[in-house]
C-alpha cells in the first residue's frame, strides 16, 4: 500500500528509488528526468548508479532537494561550456554533421571539470600506472564533485547512494554503498574509469575501472538489498531495441546500444517476474495442511519467499536520428540541451497514464512499465489472483 501521497503526483510506496546508467554525455538525459520527477513532488528515498549515472546520483544525495537540480544544471552547463549552442539547419545531415565535430573536439581537447588528455602521452609514462594505461586525466572531475557534492550529506544524509564498479584484476564487480561504507569523490570515479579512456582508480588498495564493463544497470543491486514495497524509475540511455543498421555510422550506434543497453528489459522483467512467482507461492504455502507449517522444508521455502511489490518504470532515451555513435562522448551545450529535455519529455510520456501505475502501487502488485510510442504501457501480464 502506498506510504506517501500528499504532494507527490503519484502514490507512493515505503521506497523510491532512482537507478541511473552509464552513458557519458547522454547522462543529461537522466538530469531532465530528475528535474521532472521532483516538480511531480516524488521524494526520493535511494540512488543507484554506474558511470556517469554515479556522477549525477552523487549530485542528488549530496544536495538538498530544492538545490540538486541547480548542482546538476551547473555540472552539466560547466562540461558543455567548451562546445557552445552553434546554429545550425534545421535537418539531420547538418546536425550530425556539427555532432561529429563536437565529438572530435572533445576527443582532441577533453571536457572542462572533467577530463583533459595526457600530456607526454601514455607511450612516455611509467608501466602500470594510471598515466600509461589511460589517455585522459580525471583530476578536473575530482574538484568539480568536491564542489558540488556535501559529501557529509551524501554519507549521512536521507537519500541512500549507491554505485557500481569492477576490479581490474579480478574482474569481480561491486557496489559502493553509503549503508555500509563512507563514499567519496574517488568512488565515483571508480564506477566511470571506462578504460582506455580513463585511469583505473585505487580504493583501499584495489584497482577499479568502470562498473558498466559488467553491468550497466544497477537494478539487481537494488532489488537484492531491499525488503520494502518499492517503485523503482530505471533511466535507461541506451536502447535496447533498433532498426537494423544502413551503414557504418549506424552498425557503430547500434553496436554501443546492444553493447552498454546490458541486459536492461530481460533483468528489469525478469526481477519483476520472479516477485509475481513468489506471491504464488506463498498463497499455495498459506494453503497448505496446518500439519506441514512445521516441515523444515516448508520454513526454507517461506523464508526465500519475497512478497513486496516491486514497481518498475523504464525511461528510455531514444536518440535523434542524428546523434551517432558517437553521441556518449558529444559534450555540446546544443546536444546537452536536446538530451536534458528529452529527459523531461519521457516522464511527461510516462504520466499521461500514470493511472496504471498507480493502481498497481495501490493494489500491491507488480508490473513492469516502458514509454512505448509515448504512452506507458506495462510489459508483463497482471498478477494472478
Amino acid at each position: 500500500m502506498p506510504r506517501r501521497a500528499a504532494r507527490a503526483a503519484l502514490p507512493l510506496p515505503d521506497l523510491v528509488v532512482l537507478v541511473l546508467q552509464g552513458g557519458g554525455a547522454l547522462g543529461a538525459f537522466q538530469a531532465g528526468v530528475y528535474e521532472a520527477l521532483i516538480e511531480l513532488g516524488i521524494e526520493l528515498d535511494w540512488v543507484a548508479g554506474i558511470s556517469i549515472g554515479a556522477v549525477n546520483a552523487a549530485i542528488i544525495a549530496g544536495n538538498e532537494r530544492d538545490q540538486a537540480v541547480g548542482k546538476m544544471r551547473e555540472f552539466w552547463e560547466g562540461v558543455s561550456s567548451a562546445l557552445p549552442s552553434l546554429p545550425t539547419a534545421d535537418n539531420d545531415w547538418a546536425r550530425e554533421w556539427t555532432h561529429m565535430a563536437a565529438a572530435g573536439q572533445v576527443m582532441a581537447f577533453g571536457v572542462p571539470g572533467f577530463f583533459t588528455p595526457r600530456f607526454p602521452p601514455p607511450a612516455f609514462a611509467e608501466r602500470q600506472t594510471p598515466e600509461a594505461v589511460s589517455f585522459y586525466d580525471t583530476t578536473p572531475l575530482i574538484q568539480t564533485l568536491d564542489r558540488l557534492v556535501d559529501w557529509d550529506r551524501v554519507n549521512n544524509g536521507k537519500v541512500r547512494l549507491s554505485v557500481g564498479a569492477v576490479a581490474v584484476e579480478t574482474g569481480n564487480f561491486r557496489y559502493f554503498d553509503t549503508k555500509l561504507e563512507t563514499l567519496d569523490a574517488r568512488h565515483i570515479l571508480a564506477s566511470g574509469a571506462l578504460p582506455p579512456g580513463l585511469p583505473p582508480v585505487e580504493i583501499d588498495g584495489t584497482w577499479y575501472w568502470d562498473g558498466g564493463l559488467v553491468s550497466n544497470t544497477p537494478l539487481e543491486h537494488v532489488v537484492d538489498a531491499a525488503n520494502e514495497d518499492m517503485l523503482v524509475f530505471q533511466v535507461d540511455l541506451f536502447p535496447a531495441r533498433g532498426e537494423r543498421p544502413h551503414d557504418l555510422e549506424e552498425a557503430w550506434s547500434r553496436e554501443k546500444d546492444i553493447r552498454f543497453s546490458s541486459r536492461t528489459r530481460r533483468i528489469s522483467d525478469g526481477l519483476v517476474r520472479r516477485r509475481k512467482e513468489h506471491r504464488l507461492i506463498d498463497r499455495m504455502l498459506q494453503k497448505l495442511p496446518p500439519e506441514f507449517a512445521d516441515l523444515s522444508e516448508v520454513k526454507a521455502v517461506r523464508k526465500m519467499v519475497d512478497c513486496k511489490a516491486l514497481n518498475v518504470v523504464q525511461l528510455i532515451h531514444e536518440p535523434p536520428k542524428w546523434q551517432t555513435g558517437a553521441r556518449d562522448f558529444e559534450f555540446s551545450r546544443s546536444t546537452m540541451e536536446v538530451n536534458w529535455a528529452l529527459g523531461r519529455d519521457a516522464v511527461e510520456a510516462a504520466m499521461k497514464d500514470g493511472h496504471l501505475l498507480a493502481d498497481s502501487i495501490v493494489e500491491g502488485r507488480s508490473d513492469s512499465f516502458a514509454v512505448q510510442s509515448n504512452t506507458l504501457r506495462p510489459k508483463t501480464e497482471p498478477d494472478v489472483s
